[in-house]
């Protein structure tokens, strides 16, 4: 069952674990998709052969680069029915350390892109009446955590935001929903996951997986989840319980 046929996708950190593992899940489900990069990994994309699916170096915290992009998108596609804002980055450190600019780096790149994405693609949203807003949060958002008050801090913001975009846009038939991973397995979190640093943390006794959160996002991006807006899914293993 192709649950995305023919839908168009534009997801941004199309070259990181978990955008790699909902693009190749979405592509199995017929869906065309276009991806934002800031450094082309060949290594995560060389698998994926074919036609339905193109990147686009984008530097996602320029409003002006995003604006051009989307139009690059329009013009290949004609349409995008489904964002998924999943850039993202970490600077971890303790308040009393952090530097101004790694306070400013995290919050632009994981929460202003979301802004930049979704104010350049919902005027195409609204006027074929119809889209999908997936953001990708964290579970840091809900709880926080030591040493990562500027991640927790764009997280919380991301939520926020789709709640009030949800309601904004909910009659021109256009949903928004926010996944919050907990700890996934992934290069980002390669040194939590060696040293099992969080585990006794999560009820579950273990970590995620990269298709815990592509198979979240199919269900988001499909129509078995038409009456679910403006919710946040996390996808912890019951860190937030």
């Amino acid at each position: 069952m192709n649950l995305l046929e023919r839908k168009v996708v534009l997801i941004t950190g199309g070259t990181g674990d978990i955008g790699k593992g909902i693009i190749k899940l979405f592509l199995e489900h017929g869906a065309y998709i276009a991806f934002t990069y800031r450094k082309f990994n060949k290594i995560n994309i060389d698998s994926i052969k074919t036609n339905n699916l193109v990147g686009f170096k984008c530097n996602v915290v320029s409003f002006e680069e995003t604006k051009e992009m989307v139009s690059k998108v329009l013009e290949r596609f004609n349409k995008i029915d489904l964002l998924i804002n999943n850039a993202g980055i970490i600077r971890d450190s303790l308040l009393f350390n952090m530097k101004e600019n790694d306070w400013d780096d995290v919050i632009n790149a994981n929460l202003k892109s979301v802004y930049n994405l979704t104010k350049n693609v919902i005027k195409n949203m609204i006027l074929n009446k119809n889209g999908n807003i997936i953001n990708i949060s964290s579970v840091i958002g809900i709880v926080g955590s030591k040493g990562q008050s500027n991640y927790s801090a764009a997280k919380s913001g991301i939520i926020g935001f789709s709640k009030s975009i949800a309601k904004e846009y909910a009659s021109k038939n256009i949903r928004t929903n926010v996944i919050a991973p907990g700890f996934i397995n992934t290069n980002m979190a390669s040194k939590i996951i060696k040293n099992n640093k969080f585990l006794n943390q999560i009820p579950l006794k273990k970590y995620g997986k990269i298709e815990d959160i592509a198979y979240t996002a199919l269900f988001l991006a499909s129509n078995w989840s038409s009456y679910i807006n403006g919710q946040v899914i996390s996808v912890c293993g019951g860190i937030n319980i």
